[in-house]
């Protein structure tokens, strides 16, 4: 499986409105995630859609990819405060306030999706559903519980 990850670093922007975006694309394919970006109102979208686009172009590049895009998905992705820069902005009667010009790190993983295993002969929901239905116990030994109605006369 590969995996692959891009960084940007010093991103004007606060780690925290970045990081509502970011969870808008964790674990989706990167074409829903990079159509995703694309049409959200957020500036820092732009950023983030051009760190995915590194991502993808480091998994191509990596030995053994299979060369199909459409396998990848953004497995983990997160934005860490950087450093922030400090500025004075006047005040009134000759005091100042201090303006936090902040920045972010945005880091994004791909991976590849693992191929479906060809001798499990079941599609993955019934393979699921299979698996859970053997997991549970067996109710034929319980005895059932009366039920309890109301206006029923007793």
């Amino acid at each position: 499986m590969i995996e692959a990850h891009a960084t940007a670093r010093y991103v004007r922007t606060s780690a925290q409105k970045a990081g509502l975006v970011l969870d808008l694309i964790r674990g989706r394919g990167v074409d829903q995630a990079l159509a995703t970006l694309k049409f959200t109102r957020k500036s820092v979208a732009a950023d983030i859609a051009k760190v995915l686009r590194s991502a993808i172009a480091n998994a191509q590049q990596k030995e053994g990819f299979g060369g199909d895009v459409d396998r990848l998905f953004v497995s983990a992705c997160c934005a860490n405060q950087g450093p922030s820069a400090k500025r004075v902005r006047p005040a009134p009667m000759g005091r100042a306030f201090r303006v936090l010009k902040r920045t972010a790190h945005l880091t994004v993983r791909v991976s590849e999706r693992p191929t479906p295993s060809a001798g499990s002969g079941l599609a993955p929901k019934r393979r699921a559903r299979a698996m859970a239905a053997a997991k549970k116990p067996e109710a034929a030994g319980r005895p059932s519980k009366p039920s309890k109605k109301k206006g029923a006369a007793s």
